[in-house]
């Protein structure tokens, strides 16, 4: 239940460190749903048929959880009992990699936002296949978010890409090529034109060997300039991607009602949740065009059912939520179908 959340977990989960946070309520997961009270707590899902099929899948709803919260794909089993239609796991890389030196997230509550330079901090694609290859729930959508390690130089970022891709294909039912996380120092330089171009072909030329190829998405910046979005929505056009992610976090922190000084304490970071809304919302109506023949995914700023069912009425045939989950817990996904339900 929300109250429950908001009232006992969320205040208790707040007083610890973020990242402390997010792997004990990872825990509390694992052990907990297999309880037979745990319904009782997150809130009972609609007995309604919410599937819908997107990119040649079909899903059970809408609703996804973004890629980010389980980079490892832990609990890729458990996310359909708190109401998820699909879940994006990663950002994968080639080899297991530390991240950035902690503390490397940060929640801004006054915002409602959450400050993060975790650095792509993952398992490794050999780890992380053998985990998914292990999943019980065959029938529950899992995209597949890669990326480059940190070591790997621009040049060389298409080799990293093609890598995870194989590795995963037989795992997941999607991937999601990740250019866009402002943590990964040059990483968005790769979605200029060319170097997009040299990543994309490879991974598209090796999946358009497959029997039948997998649904193959791009997650972009906020902070794109507006002439650089078509540019980008061509290129994928160009390669037969089924769509784009929009979007991933924001380097910008203007108009945030955390001070200036406190910001100044964290550090650099992408931000998440509220204050992405906006930004979030622009670049999903830029790319909206009737005969782009491409598939919108939209993330970032969805923190309640109104901003999610205006999403979907905006373009987006699906929803991602990581932010939001943190801010108002499992009843939120019960929420919005609710509000799906009518």
């Amino acid at each position: 239940m929300a109250d429950f959340y908001k009232q006992f977990l969320k205040p208790f989960l707040f007083s610890l460190d973020a990242e402390q946070a997010h792997y004990l309520t990872f825990f509390l997961m694992k052990w907990g749903m297999k309880l037979p009270f745990y319904e009782w707590i997150t809130g009972s899902l609609p007995r309604q048929d919410f599937s819908t099929d997107i990119a040649g899948i079909r899903f059970p709803n809408p609703i996804g959880l973004a890629a980010g919260m389980d980079k490892n794909g832990v609990l890729a089993d458990l996310w359909p009992q708190l109401g998820f239609g699909f879940a994006e796991i990663g950002t994968v890389t080639p080899r297991p990699q530390a991240g950035n030196p902690r503390p490397r997230l940060f929640r801004l509550p006054e915002d409602e936002a959450i400050l993060n330079r975790m650095g792509f901090n993952n398992d490794g694609l050999q780890v992380i296949a053998r985990r998914l290859a292990k999943r019980k729930n065959r029938d529950f959508v899992v995209g597949g978010n890669i990326g480059k390690n940190k070591d790997t130089p621009n040049e060389a970022a298409a080799a990293d890409y093609l890598s995870c891709f194989i590795s995963l294909q037989e795992h997941v039912d999607y991937f999601t090529i990740n250019l866009s996380s402002p943590n990964t120092p040059g990483l968005r330089s790769l979605l200029e034109k060319e170097p997009l171009q040299k990543i994309l072909e490879p991974v598209q030329n090796q999946n358009f060997k497959l029997y039948k190829p997998k649904p193959v998405f791009l997650k972009i910046s906020p902070d794109m300039a507006a002439e650089q979005i078509p540019q980008v929505a061509e290129v994928c056009k160009t390669f037969g991607l089924s769509g784009i992610v929009a979007t991933n976090t924001t380097i910008s922190h203007e108009g945030l009602k955390t001070t200036p000084e406190l910001l100044g304490r964290l550090g650099s970071g992408g931000l998440s949740g509220r204050p992405l809304a906006t930004a979030s919302c622009r670049v999903l109506k830029a790319l909206r065009q009737p005969d782009s023949g491409l598939i919108l995914m939209s993330s970032g700023g969805i923190m309640d059912e109104q901003i999610a069912l205006q999403r979907l009425q905006d373009g987006a045939s699906a929803i991602q939520i990581y932010t939001g989950l943190v801010y108002q817990g499992p009843a939120l996904i019960k929420r919005i179908l609710h509000q799906l339900k009518g």
